[in-house]
């Protein structure tokens, strides 16, 4: 959904229409094209920074994008440059837009939770995508998420690796006291799975998962609300039919070994873990309940993000060029490779190559390939918010008439997540909300009510 902006190619739309890329004539052909297309265009970070002044610039000079192809076929693209920089320093600007305001802080700490949703968070430290922001940060392996929560709501933590619906609860003050919070940046999409445990290969279907006990990672997770609609698509009630318990991933794995629970719907290292172990199999992966669902971001409260705007700036940046990075096929091994040590993630290297490259082995005695098992994409839509609170409320977390647009455009920060991916050279969607499906079921954020309505199975109010 994001491309490098070039101004100089005749074939390129600079204004609004067509897809949010501007490559595609719909927004419909350009997600079908890809979900994340993040492509270079400039080879180096003052050549990119030269591209976004460029495009102002010639958006001024052309309002009409018809007239600006037309100049561009009749001169060409080099001679475009070389007169624009005549009339116009851009070598100037492009140095005080890179440069933007002071750090208020350069020596920070993010908590993060040692899975592979945190790729981004954890890779910009040894790859060095936030000291290129000027930013000297301490990635901080984390126990559990309440640790996480509590931390960063004590200050501790100037921000952090959070699951996608804990910055919704901690601002709507479900389990814990409220704090406004923000999500200006999805960590992965994908990334998750239901593990069983090698007993159960018989047991496929899951209607015969009665009495079972899972393990998810935490209340307020997308691995609860999946794994909770899973089960009710199924027939199940999750609250009756089987027991589901938080338990911390690193934990997940061992507990499985050891009889604690029959499966779990986590996050990978786990899941290729169990099967590396030989304790457990993947049953289905959730890209295949909903394709493209968020799991974890990069979160902080409101107070960091007012008070501290150029740092607040400087951080979200460094994450968003790390996911865009991380986006890319070509660069995983390598990810993999500096993820792997004992202060990240502690896992043999091929356990995080079959998850990043979609490769993997499946505890069933198959290979399979499945390239966006896991993928990185950092736009915070907030229909995912608003989806996230109609299963908040479909399982008794929270009661009582909810502001679903309100508190999703206060917490997912799709505006600043907008400005600083065209800062950095990126092209964000046009709108903050879209539709999915949901093992086959259309939501829609204009109707939360009416798709909350729509189950038969939920908690008695």
């Amino acid at each position: 959904m994001s491309t490098f902006d070039n101004p100089f190619d005749p074939n390129r739309r600079l204004h609004a229409g067509g897809c949010s890329c501007g490559l595609h004539v719909s927004e419909a052909e350009h997600h079908a094209a890809a979900p994340l297309q993040i492509q270079a265009q400039f080879e180096s970070e003052q050549k990119r920074y030269e591209g976004v002044v460029a495009s102002t610039v010639m958006r001024a000079m052309f309002p009409r994008d018809a007239a600006r192809r037309a100049f561009l076929k009749s001169v060409g693209a080099a001679t475009a440059a070389a007169a624009l920089s005549q009339f116009f320093p851009l070598n100037t600007a492009t140095e005080a837009f890179a440069e933007g305001g002071p750090l208020e802080k350069k020596d920070l700490k993010i908590g993060f939770i040692p899975i592979t949703c945190a790729t981004p968070i954890i890779m910009a430290a040894p790859m060095g995508f936030y000291s290129k922001n000027g930013l000297n940060v301490e990635v901080i392996n984390t126990a559990g998420w309440a640790v996480i929560r509590d931390k960063t709501i004590n200050k501790e933590y100037d921000a952090a690796h959070m699951l996608s619906p804990m910055p919704l609860a901690i601002t709507m003050g479900v389990g814990s006291n409220p704090l406004p919070y923000t999500m200006p940046a999805v960590e992965n999409i994908n990334g998750q799975a239901i593990t069983l445990a090698v007993k159960h290969k018989d047991k496929r279907d899951p209607r015969d998962w009665k009495g079972f006990k899972f393990a998810v990672p935490f209340d307020y997770s997308m691995h609860n609300y999946l794994l909770r609609y899973y089960l009710a698509e199924h027939g199940l009630d999750p609250d009756l039919d089987v027991q589901i318990r938080a338990v911390p991933p690193p934990e997940m794995v061992a507990n499985l070994r050891a009889d604690n629970i029959d499966g779990f719907l986590g996050p990978d290292p786990m899941n290729q873990r169990a099967v590396y172990d030989g304790v457990g199999f993947i049953h289905i992966l959730t890209k295949d309940i909903w394709e493209g669902h968020p799991c974890c971001a990069f979160a902080a409260s409101k107070e960091f993000v007012t008070s501290m705007p150029n740092t607040y700036g400087a951080l979200l940046k460094s994450i968003i060029e790390a996911t865009a990075f991380a986006h890319k096929a070509e660069n995983r091994k390598q990810i993999a490779e500096a993820i792997a040590p004992a202060n990240y993630l502690n896992q043999p290297q091929i356990v995080l190559e079959q998850i990043l490259t979609g490769i993997f082995a499946d505890g069933l005695g198959n290979i399979v390939t499945q390239p966006n098992r896991v993928d990185f994409d950092p736009f915070p839509w907030q229909s995912f918010a608003i989806w996230i609170m109609t299963q908040m409320k479909r399982w008794g977390q929270v009661k009582g008439d909810v502001d679903y647009a309100g508190i999703a455009a206060q917490v997912y920060l799709a505006t600043d997540a907008t400005r600083l991916m065209k800062e950095a050279g990126l092209a964000p969607p046009t709108t903050t909300t879209k539709s999915f499906a949901v093992m086959g079921k259309t939501f829609d954020p204009a109707k939360p009510e009416d798709y909350l309505n729509s189950f038969k199975i939920r908690k008695a109010s």
